[in-house]
C-alpha cells in the first residue's frame, strides 16, 4: 500500500511539476529575445531584466541548423536542426551554459525553443560544420530514412496526418522509435543540466501525445545548483494551435504541458484594433471559450503570427495598448515578444558582412537600435511588467466602461489601468480602489523621488480619481500602482 501511495506521489511530481515556470517570487513575466545571442541575453538578464524584474527568457533553437541563403539567412533557417550540437548563430555549449548560469544568478530563467517534431528539409551544411548530403539521413545525430514517418502531406482534416505528415515538408521523425527517443531525451536532459527552466516545444500538436509523455518522464530533474528546488520538473509549453475546430485540441496534452492560446492572440489583437469592443473584455478567458487559465501561455503575438496579422511593433499605440491589457489581466501565463526590424515575411536578424548576428545597441534612453526593436525595453512595457509584479494575485475589481471602447479595473487594492480606445478625448472619475494619494502614471513616466516624470493621478479619500485620456497623447492608456505613490 505504501508502495502504490509513493508512485502516486511520484506520478503527481513528474506531471503537475511541469506547469510550474519556476519564478522567483514576485516575478511574473516571460520576454522572447528572438534571435539573441547567448552573451548578449546574459548581459541583459544582469542588466536589464533581473532589475527590471523580469522572470524569464525564451530563446532561440539552440541547436545546429542548416544555413540558407535562399534567401539570404531567414529567421526560419533556426527551425531547421541536422543535429543536436549547440552550435548557432547565438553561441555555442561554453556561451550556453555561461548564459544559463549568469540568468539564473540574478532571477531570470531560461526556457528553450525546443524541436522535437522534424530536422531539416534542407540539405548543406550546417552551423557548426555538419554535412548533410542526403535527404532524411543526418549523420551528427545519428538518423536515417527509417527514423521518420513515410513522406506524406498533411490532411489538416485528420490528426493521424498531422501527426505523422511532414509539416511545410520537414521530415517527421517517429517518435515511437526507441532511438528517436533516446537522441530527444539525451538532447533535453543535456539543456536541463546545462540550467534551464524549461521548453517551448515547437510544433506540439504534430507529435503523438503518449509518446512525449514517455520522454518527458525520463528527463531529469532540475539543476539544483542553478537555484531551483530539489526535484523541479522542467516547465513545458507547447505550440498547439487550436481554434476549437480543429481535429486536435490542446486538452490531449494537459497531462504534462501547457499550451500556447492562439485564440487570446487573435481575439486581443481584433479588440484593440477597433473590430471588437473593449467592453467585451471583462471577462476575457475562460468566459471565450479559452482554455483553462493555469494551462495556457498568452500573448498578443509571437515569432511567426507577428508576420502574419497579429498586432505588432508595427502599429505601436494599438499594440502598447494590448500589452499593457494584457500585462493588467489575470488569465494565463504572460509572454510578451522582443522583435528586429523586418520586411516580409522571411527577413532574418540584423546581421554584419559575415553573416553574423548583430548585438544590439542602445541609445541614451535605453532603446535599442541597430536593427532590433526590443519592446521589453520600452518604458509603456516594462513598467507593466513592474505593474504585475506589484499587484501579484489580486482579483479584477473596479471594473468600469463607457459600454464601447473606454475601459478601467483594478487588480484588488495594489494597482488600477484605464484605457481609451476612442477617437475622441477621455475625462472619467473612476473609483480606484487604491488608497487615497498622488501616483505617478507609470505608462506616461516613471517615479523619480517625490515626483513623477509623466502624468500625476490624485486619488482621494473615497477612492476615486479622474482619468484624462486625450487622443493626441502618445498612449491611450494610464496605469498607476501603490509602489508608484508619490
Amino acid at each position: 500500500m505504501k508502495s502504490f501511495a509513493l508512485l502516486l506521489v511520484v506520478g503527481f511530481t513528474l506531471v503537475y511539476g511541469q506547469f510550474d515556470p519556476h519564478w522567483r517570487a514576485g516575478r511574473s513575466v516571460m520576454v522572447h529575445l528572438f534571435e539573441w545571442k547567448w552573451n548578449d541575453i546574459a548581459n541583459e538578464c544582469e542588466t536589464f531584466l533581473g532589475p527590471r524584474g523580469y522572470a524569464g527568457v525564451q530563446i532561440s533553437p539552440p541547436a545546429e541548423n542548416v544555413i540558407i541563403r535562399t534567401p539570404s539567412r531567414p529567421w526560419w533557417e533556426r527551425y531547421q536542426p541536422v543535429s543536436y550540437s549547440l552550435n548557432t548563430r547565438s553561441g555555442n555549449e561554453a556561451t550556453f551554459a555561461d548564459m544559463t548560469r549568469r540568468c539564473n544568478a540574478v532571477g531570470v530563467r531560461i526556457y528553450v525553443d525546443l524541436l522535437l517534431n522534424h530536422m531539416s528539409a534542407t540539405t548543406g551544411t550546417g552551423t557548426g560544420g555538419t554535412i548533410v548530403s542526403t535527404p532524411r539521413n543526418f549523420p551528427a545525430v545519428p538518423y536515417v530514412d527509417a527514423d521518420f514517418n513515410p513522406t506524406c502531406s498533411i490532411d489538416w482534416g485528420s490528426a493521424t496526418s498531422v501527426r505523422n505528415c511532414e509539416l511545410v515538408g520537414l521530415p517527421d521523425l517517429d517518435q515511437s522509435r526507441s532511438n528517436v527517443r533516446q537522441h530527444l531525451i539525451n538532447y533535453m536532459n543535456r539543456l536541463i543540466d546545462l540550467g534551464v527552466a524549461g521548453f517551448r516545444q515547437d510544433a506540439l500538436k504534430h507529435m503523438w501525445p503518449a509518446d512525449l509523455q514517455v520522454m518527458f518522464s525520463q528527463l531529469h530533474n532540475l539543476n539544483t545548483n542553478h537555484g531551483f528546488a530539489a526535484n523541479s520538473r522542467a516547465y513545458m509549453v507547447g505550440e498547439v494551435i487550436d481554434n476549437g475546430n480543429e481535429p486536435i485540441s490542446g486538452t490531449e496534452y494537459f497531462g504534462f504541458s501547457t499550451i500556447t492560446e492562439f485564440r487570446y492572440s487573435n481575439a486581443i489583437s481584433n479588440s484593440f484594433r477597433g473590430n471588437d469592443q473593449l467592453r467585451w473584455l471583462r471577462n476575457f478567458g475562460e468566459a471565450w471559450g479559452f482554455h483553462p487559465s493555469n494551462r495556457v501561455l498568452t500573448f498578443v503575438e509571437n515569432h511567426d503570427n507577428e508576420r502574419g496579422g497579429a498586432l505588432s511593433y508595427k502599429s505601436a499605440r494599438q499594440y502598447k495598448m494590448a500589452v499593457a491589457f494584457h500585462l493588467a489581466w489575470n488569465y494565463g501565463i504572460p509572454r510578451i515578444m522582443s522583435s528586429f526590424a523586418f520586411e516580409g515575411h522571411d527577413m532574418g536578424p540584423p546581421m554584419d558582412a559575415n553573416e553574423n548576428l548583430l548585438s544590439p545597441l542602445f541609445d541614451a534612453a535605453g532603446a535599442c537600435t541597430n536593427g532590433w526593436i526590443c519592446q521589453h525595453r520600452w518604458r509603456q512595457i516594462f513598467h507593466m511588467v513592474e505593474w504585475r509584479n506589484v499587484v501579484g494575485t489580486g482579483a479584477v475589481a473596479n471594473w468600469w466602461d463607457n459600454a464601447n471602447n473606454r475601459i478601467a479595473f483594478s487588480r484588488g487594492s495594489r494597482g488600477f489601468i484605464a484605457f481609451n480606445g476612442e477617437s475622441s478625448n477621455m475625462s472619467e472619475w473612476l473609483t480606484t480602489g487604491l488608497p487615497a494619494g498622488v501616483y505617478c502614471d507609470v505608462i506616461s513616466g516613471e517615479k523619480s523621488g517625490t515626483t513623477c516624470t509623466g502624468k500625476s493621478i490624485q486619488v482621494f479619500e473615497d477612492s476615486r480619481a479622474l482619468f484624462s485620456i486625450a487622443t493626441t497623447d502618445f498612449d491611450g492608456v494610464i496605469a498607476i500602482h501603490v509602489d508608484a505613490r508619490l
